[in-house]
């Protein structure tokens, strides 16, 4: 299999000056730059687009649908989702996409107010009324709900390692018992939309805690609905994750659900990286572990009403 050639700052200038107008002053076109240092694949173009190229042509494929999947969750969220402006292939069959820029900071950067938190409710709200049918003719993935008991077993494991290392008290872990991940197995016909990637830095949040947008759909698929409700309590924590997902009219069982994916999540991820087994940044790893523990009131909860439709 031929090696994806590694985009370069020549390469950016030269795809972008193709893209957008050069500059009066004739010094060829906005200022690029990487969006982290040692990424190559993502580029701020000027201040007000960025550029996302497709290393592979998995990638490319689910960047070719992404344009497609944001047109369609569009008009259901009370977010901003990123407008392309242009698109096309960076390489042979390697695709491209060149997006307005959101503004704001991060979710790892802004604490999410009250305010912040309705929007929130309104993206899992939204997300939840997109058509499946139309999703599915977009040719958007389904993903098989994830089994809490094994991954709990997992994090058992793991918040020992982490104990070990003065990292966590393993014992936290008890309060999920085998009977407790069986009552929080996903319920049938509950798929839905979701985003399937909800970091930190896909959530933009301006000064004021306000949720102004979500980035990166390239991930999206048909699934479990508290996939979302746990990326959202790594991103900006337990509580104001469930008090969204509440507000947008989840039950406990997918709330707590969503919880405790999280949980056992972020205590997996932070040992495979103290282990070598991963890479990442040990201090965001260890906020996102933090974040995901915040105790909230609904996980005293044991009892759950067998008739939650939205469970």
């Amino acid at each position: 299999m031929t090696q994806a050639p590694t985009p370069t700052v020549d390469t950016v200038r030269r795809l972008v000056r193709t893209l957008l107008e050069e500059s009066p002053d004739g010094t060829g076109g906005p200022e690029v730059r990487p969006v982290r240092e040692g990424h190559a694949h993502t580029w701020w173009v000027g201040a007000r687009h960025v550029l996302r190229l497709a290393p592979d042509r998995e990638a490319s494929t689910a960047r070719r649908r992404e344009l497609r999947l944001r047109d369609l969750v569009r008009p259901h969220v009370p977010v901003a989702v990123p407008t392309s402006v242009a698109h096309g292939d960076w390489a042979p069959g390697l695709a491209y996409t060149l997006d307005t820029k959101v503004p704001g900071g991060t979710a790892d950067e802004h604490d999410v107010s009250a305010v912040g938190e309705a929007d929130l409710a309104g993206l899992l709200t939204g997300l939840r009324a997109v058509p499946v049918r139309q999703v599915e003719t977009l040719g958007a993935p389904r993903a098989a709900p994830r089994s809490l008991e094994a991954l709990r077993r997992m994090a058992v494991h793991a918040a020992e390692r982490l104990a070990s290392a003065d990292e966590f008290d393993a014992a936290r872990l008890h309060q999920l018992t085998p009977p407790g991940a069986a009552q929080l197995a996903a319920q049938t016909a509950t798929a839905v939309l979701t985003h399937h990637g909800l970091t930190g830095e896909h959530v933009v949040v301006s000064a004021d805690g306000r949720v102004r947008g979500i980035l990166d759909w390239t991930a999206a698929a048909l699934g479990d609905p508290a996939e979302d409700i746990a990326g959202l309590a790594v991103a900006v924590g337990s509580p104001a994750a469930v008090r969204a997902a509440t507000l947008a009219g989840y039950g406990a069982r997918p709330c707590l659900r969503g919880l405790w994916l999280a949980r056992c999540d972020t205590v997996i991820r932070l040992t495979d990286h103290l282990d070598g087994r991963a890479p990442g940044d040990l201090l965001l790893l260890r906020t996102q572990l933090r974040r995901a523990w915040e105790p909230i009131l609904l996980e005293r909860l044991t009892d759950f009403e067998e008739d939650e439709s939205e469970s």
